[in-house]
């Protein structure tokens, strides 16, 4: 059976205790600007880009770290987050191995606020995808949401997918949140591991079940 475990803690302490092994990939969607408001919007953006470097740094030459994120509206001019992951990947010398598209609201919707969109991005250092093994580039939807920044559980299937079949047997989320990508990977067979800083969220996540869908 698969295993879970879940740290209260915070993520980059546990990042920065070094590099994961070599079957473990992180799935991950880092703060918003918001959660983390003593940073400001600048400070937040160069956060932002080091994290992503230090995720992709943790991993494994040939293994893969996936960024679910949805961009964001400041002072009226967006903030592109799948920018900010490629920046933050390019520091650790991670290539692009896919972007999807995540709908999250019906082709053709307007929204406000948030975009109709989230962006999906998978980096690794050294693995390369052969032509055979592309799959869909736009998730027609979202998926369930256990809370309102979680990653839809269809976001989390398409996550957890690739890296089984790429061999991964542990999923790593630094920043769980209410566990969406842990309850996926456990099941789909992978164990997880999670931190979360807010002790309820973290006593949330360890009894998360993926919705599938």
């Amino acid at each position: 059976m698969a295993e879970r475990v879940v740290h209260h803690g915070d993520g980059i302490a546990f990042l920065e205790r070094g590099p994961l092994a070599a079957d473990h990939a992180i799935v991950t969607s880092l703060p918003d600007h918001s959660e983390l408001p003593d940073l400001g919007v600048d400070g937040w953006r160069r956060w932002f880009v080091d994290t992503v470097g230090l995720a992709c740094r943790s991993v494994a030459d040939d293994a893969v770290a996936i960024f679910y994120q949805t961009d964001v509206k400041h002072d009226g001019r967006w903030i592109d987050k799948g920018h900010l992951v490629q920046c933050g990947a390019d520091t650790a010398g991670s290539s692009l191995l896919w972007h999807k598209i995540v709908c999250r609201v019906p082709p053709g919707t307007t929204t406000f606020g948030r975009p109709a969109y989230a962006h999906l991005i998978a980096v690794s250092r050294t693995r390369r995808l052969a032509p055979g093994a592309s799959t869909p580039d736009v998730l027609p939807a979202l998926g369930t949401m256990t809370w309102s920044r979680a990653m839809g559980a269809a976001a989390c299937e398409a996550a957890i997918k690739f890296v089984a079949s790429i061999g991964a047997r542990v999923v790593v989320d630094p920043f769980c949140g209410l566990g969406s990508a842990l309850a996926a990977a456990n099941a789909h067979g992978l164990d997880a591991i999670g931190v979360e800083l807010s002790r309820r969220r973290a006593a949330g996540a360890r009894k998360a079940i993926h919705a599938n869908g």
